[in-house]
């Protein structure tokens, strides 16, 4: 979503590091670039005005004039005001003293409504409450029957007493569900309202008497990320109109500039609250204004990262692993387990572009293919119970054998295992203590150092080796050598995780 953004801003901050110290003249360039990059992301103008106009002011004082490092300074106020606009610390869901928490979602027809409050409810089950989903919007056609799709993906109930497709009045759907919620105990309920292609006074007074029958607990207005300037009008309308307690982003993984995610806050004064970033049901998160800045930025969001890995990995599994990687023991039946594990956290895209420095390699991320772990899989899931264990049994007749089992050809098979082996010596060089300089991300399939995908740098012959300038790399070369492995070389990428 913030791809050019995120480019742009990057290349006017490279310029700006290049200079050992700032003059107003410098500041000026470069809140220029910012403005210029801000307005073609679809950023809203009077947005754009108050955040130029408070990074200026900042930029042309003492905390950037006195600072060691004036341009690290410059980037960390614009770091600061960028959280600013996105809407400062963030917000979480305000619940009712006493159940049912009622959540009444708003906003135009093709916004997502309707598919955000399976993902809605999905994490609030995940949370360890009881939701169920009230099917309100009866004139879209077959809107009702979506929901209680919808619903069965989660496994959430649905409240839906009328067919829809014009039929029913939603007014008293909506205020039947919380008597119904109520007596069946239900924790929070969640209605899912009808849209409109445009604002016009018939949605915004059915949506007002939805609200007047329910007296919801949040109003949360859902917006499609990608309708880029109009989403300020849009806001403005249903705030005026419905009176709304918070945002949520959906479509932030579409390739749109993300102008309504810098705009929607600011002009309306209420918080983000979600943002949904896929189509599957599982790709909803809170929204952390400061995280989403640091994506901006290029500085990653490792703690979103840290918490997904939390929330999916099992610790006496991690434990054993780590013990098995101390013992040497690490094989093909244990990676196959952590790609479940992996696969689990959801797209691999997803938390690769949560890395410090993704932007580096944006080419990369879309160019990987995630269907490379299922070929991945399909090899060792052709292999036998021996092979994984002991892959040097792999002889030309079972690697041909594997090939055909798994759809694949005997390449594919001799790169997964020639990489495993390399992953294999990496991993005895750390368990010695020793730091090995990493071609690419071993184990990563369809990347740099996958599994698949990856083909090791082949050393010029006749070229002598010769001790780095660099002491981290020379004790690795080092290392390399006392365990009688030539000392791998660098991807020369510059670029972060050596991709």
């Amino acid at each position: 979503m913030f791809g050019n953004l995120s480019d742009r801003l990057v290349e006017t901050f490279k310029n700006l590091r290049s200079k050992g110290k700032l003059t107003p003249a410098d500041i000026d360039a470069t809140l220029r670039e910012i403005r210029r990059a801000l307005l073609e992301a679809d950023v809203a103008l009077e947005v754009v005005k108050d955040f130029v106009a408070a990074v200026r002011e900042r930029a042309l004082g003492d905390e950037v004039s006195k600072a060691l490092n004036p341009a690290q300074q410059v980037v960390q106020i614009v770091n600061e005001e960028l959280v600013k606009i996105l809407g400062g610390d963030q917000r979480k869901l305000s619940f009712a003293k006493n159940p049912p928490t009622v959540i009444m979602l708003a906003g135009l027809q093709g916004s997502g409504k309707t598919t955000l409050a399976g993902k809605l409810a999905k994490w609030l089950k995940d949370q360890g409450q009881t939701p169920i989903l009230v099917a309100a919007d009866l004139q879209r056609p077959n809107a009702v029957n979506q929901l209680q799709v919808v619903g069965e993906r989660v496994g959430v109930d649905v409240f839906a007493p009328e067919p829809g497709n014009g039929k029913g009045n939603p007014v008293n759907v909506a205020k039947d569900s919380i008597k119904h919620a109520t007596k069946k105990q239900y924790s929070v309920v969640i209605v899912d309202t009808a849209g409109r292609l445009g604002i016009d006074e018939e949605l915004m007074q059915q949506a007002r008497d939805i609200r007047k029958a329910v007296n919801p607990d949040e109003v949360l207005f859902v917006i499609d990320s990608m309708i880029g300037q109009d989403a300020v009008n849009v806001a403005k309308a249903f705030e005026d109109g419905v009176g709304i307690t918070g945002v949520v982003l959906t479509k932030l993984d579409g390739d749109a500039r993300g102008g309504a995610a810098l705009s929607v806050s600011s002009v309306t004064g209420k918080p983000i609250i979600f943002v949904s970033n896929g189509e599957a049901m599982d790709a909803f998160e809170p929204f952390y204004p400061d995280r989403m800045a640091s994506r901006i930025l290029d500085m990653g969001d490792v703690l979103s990262l840290i918490e997904k890995t939390q929330a999916t990995f099992d610790e006496e599994e991690s434990r054993k692993l780590a013990e098995k990687l101390q013992s040497e023991t690490f094989t093909l039946e244990d990676f196959l387990d952590q790609m479940q594990q992996l696969r689990k956290m959801g797209s691999l895209k997803s938390m690769l572009a949560m890395m410090p420095g993704a932007g580096q390699m944006r080419e990369q991320l879309e160019n990987f293919d995630e269907r490379e772990i299922d070929r991945t899989e399909a090899i060792i899931r052709s292999m036998t119970p021996l092979e994984r264990q002991q892959p040097k049994v792999l002889n030309g007749s079972r690697r041909l054998r594997i090939a055909r089992g798994s759809g694949m050809t005997v390449t594919d098979v001799n790169s997964l295992v020639n990489r495993f082996e390399q992953a294999s010596k990496m991993m005895k060089t750390v368990a010695k203590g020793a730091m090995p300089q990493m071609p690419g991300m071993p184990g990563m399939p369809g990347m740099g150092g996958g599994f698949i995908g990856g083909k090791a740098k082949k050393k010029d012959k006749g070229k002598k080796s010769s001790k780095s300038g660099n002491p981290a790399k020379r004790a690795a070369e080092e290392a390399a050598r006392a365990l009688g492995e030539k000392p791998s070389e660098s991807s020369g990428s510059g670029s972060a995780f050596g991709l």
